[in-house]
């Protein structure tokens, strides 16, 4: 079952209303005293480089099909979820409420602190890592920044390739940093020491 909040009011709790809401059970507790300060940007497609399905909501809610395509079988039995999915057409749909810990990114590092799980907001971007992303992503993406920036202390917005150096590589080198730095402006919002601006790439088309 999907609900969509009335968008009137930014935040029902951890729930950011303009987006569809489908609860995953893959989350849990934040550790006492965390302080919410960081938003990782992850890129996923299922299978990769398939976009518009429903694959990844299915694999957010443990209900994905490992038998629909062969690349499933690669990461049959895997539990994730993210706070956020971003679909190419600019829709937002939450997972997780944003107060709870999602289960999006892993072993990882990042502020001199290891779990970033812990004390982060995990978003989703529909794509494949090293190709480029669509412009109603990044409106999408800059809103639902913003707007967690003002509900949390965010002080960081960083890639999984960032958090997790060697072991994830998304969401690549097609995602161009500085359009979503340009949002956060005299923020005072840090963002990673590697940005680059995407080069050579060409949009993916399904």
């Amino acid at each position: 079952m999907t609900t969509r909040r009335n968008e009137s009011q930014p935040w029902q709790g951890g729930w950011y209303a303009p987006a569809q809401r489908m609860g995953s059970p893959n989350h849990g507790s934040r550790p006492a005293g965390a302080v919410i300060d960081l938003i990782v940007i992850h890129s996923i497609s299922l299978p990769p480089g398939q976009y518009g399905g429903k694959q990844v909501h299915q694999l957010f809610t443990n209900q994905l099909d490992w038998d629909a395509h062969p690349y499933l079988q690669q990461i049959r039995g895997l539990q994730v979820s993210a706070h956020f999915f971003i679909c190419r057409d600019g829709a937002v749909w939450q997972f997780v409420d944003a107060d709870r810990r999602a289960w999006h990114a892993g072993r990882s590092h990042y502020r001199g602190r290891d779990g970033c799980n812990d004390d982060s907001i995990g978003i989703e971007l529909e794509g494949l890592e090293g190709l480029r992303f669509e412009d109603a992503q990044y409106a999408a993406l800059s809103r639902l920044c913003a707007a967690l920036a003002r509900r949390y202390p965010i002080h960081y917005i960083a890639g999984h390739e960032h958090i997790a150096p060697g072991r994830k590589h998304d969401p690549g080198p097609g995602f161009d940093w500085h359009r979503l730095r340009s949002a956060f402006a005299g923020s005072g919002v840090m963002f990673p020491p590697t940005e680059r601006r995407p080069t050579g790439l060409q949009a993916f088309t399904n």
